[in-house]
């Protein structure tokens, strides 16, 4: 596994000498692509196809990588210099060593014949190989055979090549030999063999010369800072020691939390993957699928407040996906108990019907059809369909009834009937009371006689609503997961679930083909635990005005966190792996044998530093159940013994007992210990079954009607109770960002995860473009970091005897502690108008020596911004947006959210801000201009206000008291400044649309302008202060 990391940060991508020579590095003389032998060169010495790593490739493959394959060397990508004698490429102008002679002695100029060139898309990829002589890498050994002295073959001697190389595959067993002898479709079948064993994705690190001078650059300024807290420290401001005091403490904190940012995006990285290579590995023609199925989990609270159409175009575009049917499950989750959702999600499965096999008949993007159908593009480009525009029009149409009906739906909810709501069949609907309910479950599609208007098998669609009883902790979205959790693993068992906020809909039908690129890896994909997609959101203004896009943090410090452990758990758009969430560590890594030399057998104990211990092949018990791998993991059980509650399971412990009596003692304690599962997993023996098959799958002989009873069973309000459930497994209980929490305590078990970023986003969803609704999604964020703060999962002091690494420790508590900012940047922003006010300032005269270190870090402070933004490509609005945001947010939402945690933490008080609004206008981005009063706009705009006044009384100081004042009042006004320009947004949104001011506001305005105005006066700053008696002429001519 370490090899497909080797190499991502020291590539050397200048053109010049090579000042490092790998000679002496080179322990193998066997090429690690083909397995034949180096060859010496004419002076003698051993052939070095790359002169920075020194992996070894004998000098054919060398020639067949520059002139057909990637030109770069597999192991650290850097790009093969040209040899002496070697015809040169595309790209060899700016090498330093040229030829001449010998480039025009070639045998034959001629290329290879096409009918035997190798897949031409493998001459755009790099791929990796894992540091040793790994056969699998096919794509570039069809050169392996090409003669040292030979430049170019003829076709008869081409073809002599081939059959040597299919020859030696065959050996190996990578291809097996055609009954019928070769000709050029076999040729072709070979090559297609070969190009499906490459890798599935590849890891892309930024080039040097984009992340080189960005790190000598965080190193410089973390020097810069060290002499400027020098500097402040020890040259404090006695005529304003309280204000020179707060400003140190503040900057210091600034300091620690920019190191806790900064340096988790020392390794960025970008990965790309193969789509083509996974079809051909696991969708070979005429066989059956091999891609492993995948659960949806789709989660919904409220549907008056989360439109359904918004949840039926996620279900629909799930639906759609461009993924084997069979292999794809949609589960709804419905924690308001709403018959509206349970409605429209028949209405829903209905429309599916026509709507799937027209996304699949055109494959048309994206799969939601509101978002369809809205898109301002050219429909008709790469439909080549003469039926296409027809079918368009025609499910179009469709669309706008379905949207009635959906709609009538909705008008129909807003008025609850005292008697309660009744279902068609005459019953009353079950969760008549959202807070006292059974669970219910319904499969609308994946059942039989399920079929589209083609007569083709739909993916599975679950609605499903836990059971909710007074008296019992339901832990809101968390709980509702964990929920879904269970169900679908007694109903499909999916070995990888896909969960989705219901506004966050498919936008790339291939997203989860592109997850299964590393999840289905065979090297590194047991030990991914998630693959993160990031947000990506519809109908934001295009200035993006309060930074809801969240692009820095998206592309900057997401793309840092790949690097080293994965990427956080945002919440949503994220595949996962099941066992992960099941509390189970990783699978070891077995470590490889330490070679001391290269003279001695394999079978050698001297050299191999050991030999290894077989592995026992019984089958047993596992095989019996079909759980390859069954105890491969650690699976203790932990707790005591406890009885059922309410309803029982549809399966009894002793069935799956039955038949074993034949088996050793160690099978039978290993069965036994099943029962030790219920103290960890909750009483229910098909579930706890589940947990053990990690490719899926069900029970054998299992009754559709026998499974739903038991997924009744398992949403039960009582089934977590004295489990381990929101502890150790699932989503993580104790914070309303649960994201970060389960994403935290995956890594703190050595789970890896892997950030995914398509071309074209996978996911979109809608975010708050209003100023009040924004602030309201980022206090519950920040809560919920507070949240964790103050509990045992705190990454300060969590995880310490785990194998969560240090950079990725910095970032989880970067995560947590970023709201207490707020505290030292409320006081930050007050000292401008204080210092303003009072005539005092937090920095003594500067000499020369100081004045450097300020410049200098505010320079170093803008280098840092600038490379950022040049290796990330994020765009300066983009940047400033966030940086601008970061203050609004500080003064406002994460100031409230500290104290709201505290009182929750400690002293049990909830406390909840109400928010009221006004009618909004209809047209586009109309939300952005509805103001909503909050009590969270109080801090900033009192800052706006104090800033504003500090500002007016500085200047009219400076022109009453003449030139000399205005010196040492620039610094001021560059403080109070800086303040106004980050809260601009802010101020623009309480303005409103054609700069309306609310009537609440120019109230609140005129209260604190007045406060300032009477303590101004009381000041009195333009009358000079006078001390001991007062003097007057008494008139006396002394």
């Amino acid at each position: 596994m370490a090899g497909l990391y080797t190499g991502s940060h020291g590539r050397h991508e200048d053109d010049g000498v090579v000042q490092t020579h790998a000679n002496a590095t080179l322990k193998s003389k066997t090429c690690n692509i083909c397995g034949d032998e180096i060859d010496l060169k004419e002076n003698g010495e051993m052939f070095v196809a790359c002169h920075v790593c020194g992996f070894p490739v004998c000098q054919p493959c060398y020639d067949y990588e520059r002139a057909e394959g990637q030109q770069s060397c597999p192991q650290c990508h850097t790009r093969y210099k040209r040899h002496k004698g070697c015809r040169r490429v595309e790209g060899d102008e700016d090498d330093a060593e040229d030829d001449f002679e010998e480039e025009f002695q070639l045998k034959n100029p001629t290329h290879q014949p096409s009918e035997h060139n190798v897949n031409g898309d493998y001459s755009h990829h790099e791929s990796h190989i894992n540091g040793g002589a790994i056969p699998s890498v096919a794509g570039s050994v069809t050169g392996k055979d090409f003669d040292g002295e030979k430049e170019a073959y003829t076709p008869e001697e081409w073809k002599e090549r081939v059959e040597k190389w299919k020859t030696r595959q065959e050996k190996r067993g990578l291809v097996t030999k055609p009954e019928d002898g070769g000709n050029d479709q076999d040729d072709d079948d070979y090559f297609r063999v070969a190009e499906a064993r490459q890798p599935l994705w590849r890891k892309v690190p930024i080039p040097s010369r984009l992340i080189s001078p960005y790190r000598i650059v965080i190193v410089i300024r973390l020097v810069i800072l060290c002499f400027f807290f020098h500097f402040r420290i020890l040259t404090p401001a006695y005529d304003a020691f309280p204000l020179w005091l707060i400003s140190v403490i503040c900057e210091i904190w600034f300091g620690v939390s920019w190191i806790l940012d900064q340096f988790p995006k020392w390794l960025p990285i970008t990965r790309e993957t193969y789509l083509d290579r996974l079809a051909l590995r696991f969708e070979r023609e005429g066989e059956p699928s091999k891609l492993l199925p995948v659960d949806f989990f789709v989660s919904s609270v409220d549907p008056l407040k989360e439109p359904p159409i918004i949840t039926a175009n996620t279900v629909l575009s799930i639906l759609s996906v461009d993924y084997p049917v069979e292999k794809v499950s949609c589960y709804v989750s419905d924690d308001g108990a709403s018959m509206l959702l349970f409605d429209a999600l028949a209405e829903t499965a209905e429309f599916a019907r026509r709507w799937v096999p027209f996304c699949k008949k055109y494959s048309i993007e994206p799969r939601a059809p509101e978002f369809y159908f809205s898109e301002k593009i050219d429909y008709l480009k790469d439909k080549v369909q003469p039926t296409f525009v027809k079918d368009r029009r025609a499910m179009k149409r469709e669309y706008e009834e379905f949207k009635v009906r959906i709609n009538a739906l909705v008008s129909k909810a807003q008025k609850k009937p005292e008697e309660g709501w009744v279902m068609q069949d005459g019953t009353p609907w079950p969760g008549n009371n959202t807070r006292d309910h059974p669970g219910m479950i319904q499969v609308y599609l994946g059942a039989e006689g399920a079929l589209d208007i083609e007569g083709k098998e739909l993916p599975r669609l679950v609605y499903v609503s836990r059971e909710k009883r007074p008296g019992y902790q339901h832990h809101k979205k968390a709980g509702a997961m964990n929920a879904l959790i269970r169900v679908s693993a007694v109903l499909t068992n999916a070995p990888f679930m896909l969960n989705l906020d219901c506004d966050h809909y498919v936008n790339n039908s291939k997203a989860v083909r592109e997850a299964m690129c590393f999840l289905m890896d065979p090297q590194v994909g047991k030990k991914l635990c998630y693959v993160q997609f990031p947000q990506r959101f519809d109908g934001i203004d295009r200035h993006d005005r309060y930074a809801n896009r969240n692009v820095v943090f998206f592309d900057i410090n997401m793309k840092g966190l790949d690097g080293i452990q994965g990427p956080v758990y945002v919440g949503t758009g994220c595949v996962f792996n099941r066992q992960a969430l099941y509390g189970y560590d990783p699978p070891a890594s077995e470590k490889r044998a330490k070679m001391t030399c290269d003279c001695w057998p394999k079978w050698c104990c001297c050299c191999c530093g050991g030999s290894r211990k077989p592995k026992s092949k019984k089958k047993g018990l596992k095989a019996l159940l079909g759980l390859g791998g069954l105890y491969s993991k650690k699976k203790k059980m932990m707790g005591k013994q406890y009885t059922r509650k309410a309803s029982g399971p549809a399966f009894d412990l002793e069935e799956i007992e039955e038949g074993f009596e034949g088996y050793d003692d160690l099978e039978k304690s290993s069965l036994m210990s099943q029962k030790n599962f219920e103290k960890r997993f909750g009483m229910s023996p098909v579930f706890i079954a589940s947990t053990l098959m990690e490719e899926g799958g069900r029970p054998e002989g299992s009754s559709p009607t026998a499974l739903i009873k038991e997924a009744i069973h398992v949403i039960s309000c009582g089934y977590e109770e004295k489990t381990e459930w929101g502890k150790e497994l699932g989503w993580i209980y104790g914070s309303i960002t649960e994201d970060i929490l389960t994403g935290f305590k995956m890594h703190c078990r050595g789970w890896r995860s892997v950030y995914c970023t398509p071309k074209r986003a996978a996911f979109k969803g809608s975010a708050p473009i209003n100023l009040s609704d924004r602030l309201h999604q980022v206090l519950r964020w920040a809560l919920g970091s507070v949240e964790i703060f103050l509990s045992r999962h705190c990454p300060l002091w969590y995880g310490y005897g785990g194998k969560l690494k240090w950079l990725e420790r910095l970032a989880y508590i970067n995560t947590i502690v970023y709201p207490f900012t707020s505290i030292a940047l409320v006081a930050y922003c007050t000292l401008p108008a204080v210092c303003l006010l009072t005539g005092k300032f937090i920095v003594p005269t500067l000499n020369n020596l100081a004045s450097i270190w300020f410049i200098a870090l505010f320079m170093s402070i803008i280098a840092t911004g600038v490379l950022e933004l040049r290796w990330s490509g994020v765009s300066i609005e983009d940047w400033w947006r966030n940086e601008q945001f970061w203050v609004i947010g500080g003064v406002s939402a994460h100031l409230f959210a500290v104290f709201q945690g505290l009182l929750k933490v400690l002293a049990g008080v909830d406390t909840n801000f109400t928010v009221t609004s006004k009618t909004a206008d209809d047209s586009e981005f109309g939300e952005l201009y509805l103001f909503k009063w909050t009590t969270l706009l109080i801090p900033p705009t009192t800052l706006i206000i104090i800033n504003i006044v500090g500002v007016v009384a500085g200047i009219s100081g400076a022109i009453n008291n003449g030139y000399g004042s205005w010196g040492p009042l620039f610094g001021k006004l560059f403080f109070a400044f800086w303040v106004i320009v980050h809260l601009y947004p802010f101020l623009k949104g309480l303005m409103g649309r054609q700069n309306r001011t609310p009537t609440i506001v120019v109230l609140w305005s005129i209260l604190l302008a007045s406060i300032f105005s009477l303590v101004w006066v009381r000041i009195d700053p333009f009358l000079p202060k006078q001390t001991g008696p007062i003097l007057k002429q008494c008139g006396v001519d002394c």
